[in-house]
C-alpha cells in the first residue's frame, strides 16, 4: 500500500470535525491541457470561497477524456508536467486531479493529491476497460497499488472509474482503513445508465459500509456525450447529494468526521424520462461537436419528413435559432405537403429557410449520362442522383459559407443501408445516427409536449414517411414496418443475437434473413458516414467495427 498524508493540513472554513467536498463537475476540453488547468485553478478558488477542503475532477480531466493517441505524443508527459507545476499556486484547499501519468514505469491512468503548491502522492488506475467504447489497454500500464491518504481526521481511499464497478479495489481499501472513496470518472452515457450506477454504488457503499464520492464529466467529445449526474453516497447506500445531468456543476457536500456520514442536500434534482435524457445527450453532443470545431453555424436539408424535423428541433435547442439555416431542395417528386410542413417548421423556429429547387441540376446530371445510359432502364441510380445532387448543394454552401452540414440519417437507415452515400449521408455530422426510426418518432412527441404550440408539425409525424424519389414512394415500399424492423435490429445489433434466435423469437425467418443481409451489407456504408451522438449501448463506430470484405455466414 502507498500512503500519502497531508494530516497537518488545516483550513479556515470548517470546523475540526467536519471536512467539505467539491465534486467539480465540468467539460475539459480534449488536448487544451493548459486551458484545463486554468479552469481547474478558477474552479478551485471557487470551491474555497464555498467553503470546501477538497475539490475533486474527474478522470484525466488534465488532458480531457478520450485523449486517443494524444496518450502517444512525446511531448506529453513535459506538458503534463509543466500544467500540474501551474497549479502549485492554488493554497488552502486539496485537489484531486485526473491526469496521464507517464514515468519510466510506463503510462498510467492516474489521480493526483495536490496540496499547497505539492504533489503529496497519486494513484494509477488499476481496472482497464477495453470493451465498447473503451480501449485503455492500447495506451495505459495497469497500476498495482492502493492509494490512501489522511486529511483531517479521516482516511481517504482514490479509485479511478473502472475500479469502483469492480469488488476488489474498495475492499481493498476497506480493509487498509479507508473511512470513505473518492472515485474520478468520465463515464459515457447511454439511455438508463444513471440507473445502474446509482445501484452499483449503493451496492459497493453497503456491501462496505464506506461512502463513495463519486464525480462524473460533463459534455460531449467527438461521438460520446457524459451526463454528470454526480453523487455522493452513504454508508448504507442512500444517496446525500445528485449533481444535475448534462450540466457544469460543483457540487457541495459536508462529511461529518465523528458521525461518518454527508449531510444531505435539501432538493434533489428531477428525473428525467427515457425520452428526456436522449434528447438532452443529443442536444449536448451537437451543441459541443459544433463549437469546440470552431464553426459558426449548421446547415439542415430540410424534406419535411419527420427525421429532419427532430434534427432541425434539435439544432435549434442546441446551437440557437441565428446559427441554423434550413435548406429546402425540392424536385418534381417532392410533395407539396413537404414543401409546406418544412416552410411551417422553419418560420416555428424562427431559423433562416431557403428552397432551392434542384430539378436543373438533376436534369444536367442526366444529360451528362444519357449517352452512357440509353440502353438501360431506369432503377435506383436515378433516384440517387436526386439525393446526390442535394449532397452535393449542401456541401457547396458549406465550403462557401463555412457552416457544417448535418445529416439526418437515423439508425434504422444506417443499419441497413437505407441511404445514398455522397447523397443524404454527405456531411459533418449525424444527429439522430444513434437513434432508430421508433424512437425518432417517440423524441418528435416529446419534443412537441414540451410547447404548447408544436415545433414539428403533427402531420409530419402522422403521414407515412417517404424519401420522395419517385412518385408515391413509401419507405414500407423496400422496408418492413419500422417497429418491426426496429426490434430485429435492436436483436441483431445491440444484442448480438443470432439468426435463428431472432427467427426464435417469433420473427418471420424470411423477414429476418433479408433484414440481417441488409445489415451486413451496407458494412462500406457506414465506414463512410459522418460520426454521431452515441446514446445507445451498442452505436455504428467505434463500438461496431466488423470488416468489410469477409465471408461469415448469417445462418452459420
Amino acid at each position: 500500500m502507498s500512503k500519502d498524508t497531508t494530516n497537518n493540513a488545516t483550513s479556515k472554513h470548517d470546523s475540526p470535525d467536519k471536512v467539505t467536498f467539491a465534486l467539480a463537475q465540468s467539460h475539459f476540453l480534449v488536448g487544451d491541457i493548459s486551458g484545463n488547468a486554468d479552469k481547474m485553478r478558477q474552479l478551485a478558488l471557487e470551491a474555497r470561497q464555498q467553503g470546501a477542503d477538497v475539490i475533486v475532477f474527474p478522470e484525466l480531466a488534465l488532458l480531457g477524456y478520450p485523449p486517443e493517441d494524444l496518450l502517444l505524443r512525446p511531448s506529453l508527459s513535459g506538458r503534463v508536467k509543466s500544467a500540474l507545476n501551474a497549479l502549485s499556486d492554488v493554497e488552502d484547499i486539496v485537489m484531486i486531479v485526473g491526469y496521464p501519468h507517464v514515468d519510466h514505469h510506463g503510462t498510467f491512468n492516474s489521480a493526483a493529491i495536490l496540496h499547497n503548491g505539492q504533489q503529496k502522492g497519486f494513484y494509477h488506475k488499476q481496472y482497464l476497460p477495453n470493451y465498447g467504447v473503451f480501449d485503455e489497454r492500447r495506451y495505459f500500464d495497469k497500476g498495482r497499488n492502493q492509494v490512501l491518504f489522511d486529511y483531517k481526521g479521516i482516511t481517504i481511499g482514490l479509485l479511478i472509474c473502472e475500479d469502483v464497478w469492480e469488488e476488489t479495489p474498495i475492499r481493498d481499501l476497506k480493509n487498509q482503513g479507508a473511512d470513505l472513496i473518492i472515485t474520478l470518472n468520465a463515464s459515457p452515457f447511454e439511455a438508463g445508465k444513471q440507473a445502474r450506477r446509482k445501484e452499483l454504488l449503493a451496492k459497493r457503499s453497503s456491501e462496505e459500509q464506506m461512502p463513495i464520492l463519486y464525480v462524473n464529466a460533463v459534455g460531449g467529445q467527438d461521438d460520446l456525450v457524459f451526463d454528470g449526474g454526480s453523487l455522493v453516497v452513504q454508508a448504507d447506500g442512500k444517496i446525500a447529494h445528485e449533481a444535475s445531468r448534462f450540466l457544469n456543476q460543483t457540487l457541495i457536500a459536508t462529511f461529518d468526521v465523528k458521525a461518518k456520514q454527508f449531510d444531505c442536500q435539501e432538493k434533489a434534482p428531477l428525473g428525467l424520462s427515457r425520452e428526456s435524457e436522449m434528447y438532452q445527450a443529443l442536444v449536448v453532443g451537437l451543441r459541443d461537436y459544433v463549437n469546440n470545431s470552431g464553426f459558426g453555424g449548421i446547415i439542415v436539408g430540410l424534406s419535411g419528413g419527420i427525421d429532419s424535423a427532430l434534427t432541425l428541433c434539435i439544432a435549434v435547442d442546441a446551437l440557437g435559432a441565428d446559427k441554423v439555416y434550413a435548406v429546402m431542395m425540392p424536385y418534381e417528386y417532392t410533395s407539396q405537403i413537404s414543401l409546406e410542413d418544412a416552410q411551417a417548421q422553419a418560420r416555428r423556429l424562427n431559423v433562416s429557410y431557403t428552397v432551392c429547387p434542384i430539378f436543373d441540376a438533376v436534369e444536367g446530371i442526366r444529360a451528362t449520362l444519357a449517352p452512357l445510359f440509353n440502353k438501360s432502364r431506369a432503377d435506383t441510380t436515378e433516384e440517387n442522383i436526386q439525393a446526390r445532387a442535394r449532397g452535393m448543394i449542401l456541401m457547396a454552401l458549406s465550403n462557401k459559407f463555412g457552416h457544417l452540414v448535418i445529416t439526418t440519417g437515423n439508425k434504422s437507415e444506417m443499419a441497413v443501408g437505407y441511404s445514398t452515400l455522397y447523397g443524404d449521408m454527405a456531411g459533418g455530422f449525424d444527429v439522430l445516427k444513434d437513434v432508430y426510426k421508433s424512437e425518432v418518432y417517440a423524441l418528435a412527441n416529446y419534443r412537441n409536449r414540451l410547447e404548447d404550440t408544436p415545433v414539428i408539425p403533427e402531420r409530419v409525424i402522422t403521414r407515412p414517411p417517404s424519401a420522395e424519389l419517385r412518385p408515391d414512394q413509401k419507405d414500407q415500399d423496400s422496408l418492413p414496418d419500422y417497429d418491426i424492423l426496429d426490434a430485429i435490429l435492436r436483436h441483431y445489433i445491440d444484442e448480438d443475437l443470432a439468426y435463428q434466435e431472432i427467427v426464435d423469437k417469433g420473427f418471420d425467418s424470411e423477414l429476418v434473413l433479408k433484414t440481417l443481409k441488409m445489415v451486413d451489407g451496407s458494412e462500406y456504408k457506414r465506414r463512410q458516414a459522418a460520426i454521431g451522438t452515441k446514446i445507445s449501448g451498442k452505436a455504428f463506430g467505434r463500438e461496431r467495427r466488423y470488416p468489410l470484405v469477409n465471408k461469415w455466414s448469417i445462418k452459420g
